[in-house]
């Protein structure tokens, strides 16, 4: 590899500038009969599927807003153990926790402001 990064072959003295090939376009079951050829990296079945855990809103929320979890469990008065749990998917929050998330997630400058001094 040369210094600006490209490609290059040597043989002897001369060098010359490998170009990698374009991939082929496939047609989308010629695709899909790749992919499960593939055991590195087979397709997702409606089993496996199921078993994956969704990606934590709640972290993704935590992070928009810039704060730590000790900071976002402070804010809005939640225990941070939970905070933690939920976010590593150890538990799920309940259905009221749910809905305090959703409406922090909607307007959270005017949850914390109405929390303040509680």
């Amino acid at each position: 590899m040369a210094a600006d990064g490209a490609l290059t072959r040597v043989r002897g003295r001369r060098e010359a500038i490998v170009k990698p090939a374009s991939p082929k376009a496939m047609a989308e079951a010629e695709a899909l009969a790749a992919a499960r050829a593939d055991p590195d990296d087979p397709p997702l079945t409606a089993q496996s599927l199921a078993s994956l855990k969704p990606v934590a809103r709640l972290r993704t929320l935590r992070r928009a807003l810039s704060l730590t979890q000790e900071e976002f469990a402070s804010r809005y008065h939640i225990p941070l153990g939970a905070l933690r749990d939920w976010e590593q998917g150890r538990s799920q929050p309940d259905q009221p926790a749910r809905a305090y998330l959703a409406v922090i997630a909607r307007d959270p400058e005017h949850v914390w402001r109405a929390l303040e001094g509680v």
